[in-house]
């Protein structure tokens, strides 16, 4: 059962690692230092929720449902250009230093609200946990299929609370305008990546239901 274990942890780990919304939103909160840990935490719980879905059957759900992959995926590629172009917005701002000391004074609802947000709306998450672990995950018996589960959620636990005190013990050199410039640059080209890239996935899907 350890196979289909570290099976799990190190696909979820691969597939966790690259830099998205969830990944970026913790790693600017551990900078900050502003409910890193609730942040990790509810990003963590977020995914055990999405990876039991997707590994107990919520991956046959969307997949035999192709308008509800397309709707996925077009409102996450609104989504990816809205939250890149607000990282855009404050890499190019002028002011980039008091737009962070704005940041600092968010409510704990409001990291809350945000945190809902890049989760549940990004369609790489349903993506990931449906379709990649989901098929992978629905293919094993009921006992394997919970160690492989299990060791997907593991790695998203490790990932998320590791980033939040690596960018929280690093926050010093990295909560400076010139730091903060680099890092919302990086992530807005990031996530204007990913939605194009999607873009066209979901074209390439639409063409598909009209053929």
């Amino acid at each position: 059962m350890l196979y289909h274990y570290f099976q799990g942890l190190i696909l979820g780990a691969a597939l966790i690692l690259p830099l998205g919304p969830q990944n970026a939103f913790v790693m600017n909160q551990g900078i900050r230092r502003q409910y890193h840990l609730m942040t990790a935490l509810l990003c963590a719980l977020s995914d055990l929720l999405l990876i039991c879905a997707g590994v107990f059957g919520g991956s046959a759900l969307l997949m035999q449902s192709p308008w509800l992959l397309g709707l996925v995926t077009w409102g996450g590629v609104a989504f990816l250009l809205w939250y890149g172009f607000g990282a855009l917005k404050t890499a190019f701002s002028q002011h980039i230093e008091i737009d962070s000391e704005a940041a600092l004074k968010q409510g704990r609802w409001k990291i809350i609200a945000t945190m809902l947000a890049v989760t549940w709306l990004n369609p790489h998450v349903y993506l990931d946990t449906f379709v990649v672990l989901g098929s992978l995950g629905g293919q094993l018996e009921p006992d394997p299929r919970r160690w492989f589960a299990l060791g997907t959620i593991s790695a998203s636990f490790i990932w998320f609370f590791g980033l939040a005190l690596l960018a929280a013990w690093l926050a010093p050199r990295l909560r400076t305008a010139k730091a903060q410039r680099v890092i919302n640059l990086l992530v807005g080209a990031v996530m204007w990546y990913i939605a194009l890239k999607l873009a066209g996935e979901g074209v390439v899907h639409m063409q598909a239901l009209l053929n």
